[in-house]
């Protein structure tokens, strides 16, 4: 009898896990640059989810259906760590002295390479939502997981799941409207793409249980 997809994962069978990647890479992707705005951040949440995945093997169950709210609750977890990274990063930047002005281009190349204004108002806004509002919005409306689904992947109950997202629509609703009616720039983490490099795909349209 041949193993299950999640069999195969659990006991750690790398011809499964390049399986799991050509299935889930693009939806892991896909989440981490909706929630970073930034290409070369989401390429790498993408390579540290498919790692931790593999530490993680033996953690599988094995009866379920798809293992992609698995991978999409690894790929939360390493968005906050380097979330986190960047923040202490940033930190210890700004103790160091402050170097002197030169000319820099850097500005205007990013401007060139933003991605669309609706986007970047969009994140601006998502970035004033709380981190559980962030999360959840992310995996049920651009993930297109449904609310039982995104309660496995964040370890929360299903109640929680609406709740967050209830409040997190409103709000980017309306923070989002103000952002594109101000027409300000955001402060920091602006949308990219590069030219071959791969771009989030349109939200996932999957009504929820």
């Amino acid at each position: 009898m041949e193993l299950s997809l999640r069999a195969r994962v659990r006991a750690g069978d790398p011809e499964a896990f390049g399986v799991l990647f050509d299935e889930c890479a693009r939806a892991v992707y896909n989440h981490a640059f909706r929630v970073t705005g930034n290409w070369s951040t989401a390429e790498e949440v993408v390579s540290l989810t498919f790692l931790e995945a593999w530490r993680l093997r033996g953690t599988v169950r094995p009866a379920g259906e798809s293992l992609r709210p698995w991978l999409l609750g690894i790929a939360v977890n390493v968005t906050r760590n380097l979330a986190r990274a960047a923040r202490r990063h940033q930190a210890a930047v700004g103790r160091l002295p402050l170097a002197s002005a030169v000319p820099d281009f850097a500005d205007d190349l990013a401007g060139r390479i933003d991605d669309t204004a609706q986007l970047r108002a969009v994140h601006e806004a998502l970035g004033r939502l709380r981190r559980g509002e962030r999360e959840v919005l992310a995996l049920c409306v651009w993930s297109g997981l449904d609310y039982a689904a995104a309660a496995q992947a964040l370890g929360v109950p299903i109640g929680t799941v609406r709740s967050r997202l209830s409040r997190a629509r409103v709000k980017l609703q309306k923070l989002a409207a103000a952002e594109l009616a101000a027409g300000r720039e955001p402060g920091c983490g602006p949308g990219q793409q590069e030219g071959g490099r791969p771009t989030a795909a349109r939200p996932q349209q999957e009504g929820f249980r």
